[in-house]
């Protein structure tokens, strides 16, 4: 299968909510590995890789996100794995 790798990018109310735990779990359920961390400017950061199948149903998630979320866009860039890989997904500490 195809890997694929994407950075994103989530507006709207996506703080406080549970979003950042919640995409990591759903990631790790997708076998994906990355990162997911808060922005100070009120936005929702991650960076997934895996295979491309899993990595869109990611992005389609990302799109409603938790049930106390209100998701206003998010943005996709096309990215690489970062260079030394986690071997899952995790949470990071707010930038």
């Amino acid at each position: 299968m195809p890997e694929r790798a994407v950075r994103l990018r989530v507006r709207g109310l996506v703080q406080g909510v549970g979003f950042r735990w919640s995409l990591c779990r759903e990631a790790q359920g997708l076998g994906l590995r990355g990162w997911v961390r808060n922005r100070s400017d009120g936005s929702l950061e991650a960076l997934a890789w895996g295979e491309a199948e899993a990595v869109t149903g990611l992005l389609a998630w990302a799109a409603q996100g938790p049930p106390a979320a209100r998701v206003s866009g998010v943005e996709i860039l096309e990215a690489a794995p970062e260079a030394d890989p986690t071997e899952g997904f995790e949470q990071r500490p707010s930038l």
